[in-house]
């Protein structure tokens, strides 16, 4: 299918796949395959489907990290950490819609700042924030159904 959506999803849009690249990020930087089995409390051979697919997708790659027996750990690709504003933004819409009963799990600190902050998508040009309402987009091609 000739989307962007769609295409992102080959790679991102199984159920596991993205609290996998979660792991990744700070603060949690899990990187071996056991603790990030241990911290997801995901099935061994999903989580081994999960990973072999980001790494097939360029997402992360193995680096070793003991010879013998042979163990790697995983880190994000540059591709890969192109997904944090993904990762950010559903973190935002869980803690808007989801049910916490005592306030959102996370709390996000810019380091750059030193302040909380809210994940936002903004406009690379003029630095509004973007909202459904002021999105337009033009088709080169047909779109896809």
């Amino acid at each position: 299918m000739d989307c962007s959506v769609a295409q992102a999803l080959e790679v991102v849009g199984e159920w596991w796949t993205l609290l996998i690249v979660r792991e990744f990020f700070a603060p949690r930087n899990k990187h071996r395959f056991e603790e990030i089995h241990e911290d997801l409390g995901i099935a061994r051979n999903i989580l081994t489907v999960r990973l072999q697919n980001l790494l097939e997708h360029g997402v992360i790659e193995r680096r070793l990290y003991q010879e013998h027996p042979p163990r790697y750990e995983y880190h994000l690709t540059r591709k890969g950490r192109d997904l944090l504003p993904v990762v950010l933004s559903l973190l935002a819409w869980g803690d808007r819609w989801a049910d916490h009963e005592s306030g959102p799990p996370v709390e996000l600190r810019h380091t750059s700042c030193d302040h909380r902050f809210t994940p936002v998508l903004t406009c690379s040009h003029c630095g509004e924030k973007i909202e459904d309402q002021t999105v337009e987009a033009s088709y080169r091609r047909s779109p896809a159904p």
